[in-house]
């Protein structure tokens, strides 16, 4: 029986960015990292050296199915390629693992399902790596704007995520690699997800690719997409609100969230990563409108800053929190698997679907 105080990881991928997951546990009370694999043993032997884990303490395995066999693993932080994902989520939770993985979690809702049914069969919990969900800032937004009804009701969305890809690598982004939706899902995951956690959760009523916005590669990976989101009744087709998201592996490093409300507004340009690990910061206005003459504005936009505390309170290690707290409550007994975290990502995972759905017909409109 192992420390319920201890969550005991296990990674299944060595890729570079685990590195980040790899610098949190260690700063963490309550994990450790004991063991990691690869289909490669000499890519696990190079990470291993890279960041420090000794073979003393840290197994280092040429096969996932190895690492899956330890009996001492607790949880597993899943980071290979989006294609695989699904595969592995599944038989990691079968082996009563529990299951972190990276964003998107799968390709596509069908297969994200059958993840979800075989962590709750298996009582283990299930969560993507979403972090800035975690972030102290967006918690304060939250509570700030949203339920103390500071921003009214939300009208307009715009959010984005792009990062340039250099032109030579562009070509080598398959579907094999990238999953079906290309960028949709690996950069689209977050202004669809910025809008849904905006709008409280409530599913779009349509979706709708731009035509003018697609772009592909040559072997037809999805580089770069802007779709609008369209809120509201389903029984009237009465839209009560709207967002424009947009990604892009074609354009300069950006971030953007902008949220209008009925009574106020809200601005983040860097609600992925922020610019600073330790403090982050959003800017909003309240009541604000034109003055005689419209020569300005009545109000001038307010900045709240948050104090993440160091490295002990970044998005990474509140992420590392909230999964550790619900994995050694589950060890204990005390606890069930938190669902929250998969509806969450079931019902992003069903707009990706729709926007890539869009793309294919046409970039015509789909009901959800």
């Amino acid at each position: 029986m192992s420390d319920t105080k201890t969550v005991r990881f296990g990674l299944l991928g060595c890729i570079r960015f685990a590195s980040k997951f790899v610098r949190t546990v260690t700063q963490s009370s309550n994990a450790v990292i004991i063991a990691i694999s690869d289909p490669s043993l000499e890519t696990a032997k190079t990470f291993a050296a890279a960041n420090n884990l000794s073979p003393e303490t840290v197994k280092i395995y040429g096969s996932y199915d190895e690492l899956l066999n330890d009996e001492n693993v607790d949880a597993v932080y899943l980071t290979m390629p989006v294609t695989q994902r699904g595969k592995w989520a599944v038989t990691a939770a079968e082996k009563k693992r529990h299951v972190l993985v990276e964003k998107p979690p799968a390709q596509d809702a069908t297969e994200l399902e059958k993840i979800v049914e075989a962590c709750e069969s298996n009582g283990v919990q299930f969560m993507d790596g979403t972090i800035w969900l975690h972030h102290q800032r967006t918690v304060k937004i939250r509570d700030t704007m949203f339920d103390s009804g500071l921003v009214g009701d939300v009208r307009h969305l715009y959010s984005t995520m792009t990062t340039p890809v250099p032109e030579q690598v562009l070509e080598r982004l398959t579907k094999e690699a990238m999953g079906l939706a290309g960028a949709i899902g690996e950069l689209g995951w977050y202004p669809i997800g910025a809008a849904l956690w905006a709008m409280s959760y409530q599913m779009p009523i349509s979706v709708r690719a731009l035509p003018s916005s697609v772009s592909t590669n040559s072997v037809g990976t999805i580089l770069s997409c802007t779709a609008s989101l369209q809120f509201g009744s389903t029984a009237t087709t009465t839209v009560t609100a709207t967002a424009i998201v947009h990604c892009s592996f074609l354009s300069q490093l950006s971030t953007d969230l902008a949220i209008s409300g009925s009574k106020g507004s809200i601005q983040i340009n860097d609600y992925v990563i922020p610019y600073k690990e330790d403090t982050a910061w959003f800017e909003y206005t309240s009541g604000a409108k034109f003055v005689d003459m419209h020569i300005g504005w009545n109000v001038t936009p307010e900045k709240v800053t948050v104090d993440c505390g160091g490295t002990a309170e970044t998005q990474e290690a509140m992420m590392l929190r909230e999964f550790t707290r619900l994995v050694e409550g589950i060890k204990r007994g005390d606890l069930e698997a938190d669902r929250r975290w998969a509806d969450i990502s079931k019902k992003t995972q069903l707009v990706v679907d729709a926007v890539k759905k869009s793309v294919d017909i046409n970039c015509e409109v789909v009901h959800l």
